[in-house]
């Protein structure tokens, strides 16, 4: 029905830059929300940015400033753009979408994203 494929991760120095890919495929998908999210091993996943299908964007307080999502409509792909990155944003970032309000949660296989000197 939906899938998600997140590419782009990968080894940064504290202060680069990575921008992250998340492309959709299948009958149901319609950008309803598309958000970035990320999981460190023992720590719960949290919510990095969305965006619903208007456009309008939400941000976790930790990347506000540094992180920004966008989109390719016609390619059905979501970005995120990282900038100043910091080693607390090392994690395993997914892509996850809804297709409805009441619709399950479709997630991508995840990125690797480290930042390290």
């Amino acid at each position: 029905q939906v899938q998600l494929v997140e590419s782009g991760g990968g080894l940064v120095q504290p202060g680069g830059s990575l921008r992250l890919s998340c492309s959709a495929s299948g009958s149901h998908f319609n950008g309803y929300v598309v958000g970035w999210y990320r999981q460190v091993p023992g720590k719960e996943r949290e919510m990095v940015a969305t965006m619903i299908s208007n456009g309008f964007t939400n941000y976790a307080d930790s990347v506000k400033g540094r992180f920004s999502i966008s989109r390719d409509i016609r390619r059905k792909t979501y970005y995120l753009q990282m900038n100043n990155l910091k080693p607390e944003d090392t994690a395993v970032y997914y892509c996850k979408t809804k297709i409805s309000s009441s619709s399950g949660d479709y997630w991508g296989q995840g990125t690797q994203v480290t930042v390290s000197s």
